[in-house]
């Protein structure tokens, strides 16, 4: 059965389980959402015309799962100053903490996947695991700061 999610990372719906797994499948383990992160956090892609770009995800699954993220307290939404329309997404602290996963994914993806794209950084987390999400982690502070400056 479903059960009201009782923690800060998703008020606005169901999880379908009690494990920890199944639970967090069901706030980031849509075809997009990932995707989204992956944007935000590897690439530093913050601007919503540049997220998920080049997959071509629709502009109402975007907005859908930017506002999930929002709402999840992993992504912070900015309003340009100078364009009101315009729109920024910087990962909080909670979304900092995926980057580990999405290392791991790329390196796996590449390995078993066949997709050749970030090949280079595939590679450089095979041989530095460690450094590599220190850099991104790093680089993704430093981003937000600046950008909430």
């Amino acid at each position: 059965s479903l059960a009201k999610c009782k923690s800060v990372f998703d008020t606005r719906y169901m999880r379908r389980s009690d494990c920890p797994i199944a639970a967090t499948l069901d706030l980031i383990g849509d075809r997009w959402t990932l995707v989204v992160l992956r944007d935000i956090l590897l690439v530093h892609r913050y601007g919503f015309s540049e997220i998920a770009a080049k997959e071509g995800i629709a502009t109402n699954i975007k907005v859908d799962r930017l506002d999930r993220l929002v709402e999840a307290g992993l992504l912070e939404r900015r309003v340009d100053d100078a364009d009101r329309r315009r729109r920024t997404y910087l990962p909080t602290e909670r979304a900092i903490e995926l980057i580990p996963i999405l290392v791991d994914l790329l390196v796996w993806g590449h390995a078993n996947t066949g997709a050749p794209g970030r090949a280079e950084a595939a590679r450089a987390a095979r041989a530095d695991r460690n450094a590599v999400i220190r850099d991104l982690e790093s680089a993704a502070r430093e981003n937000s700061a600046a950008m909430r400056a």
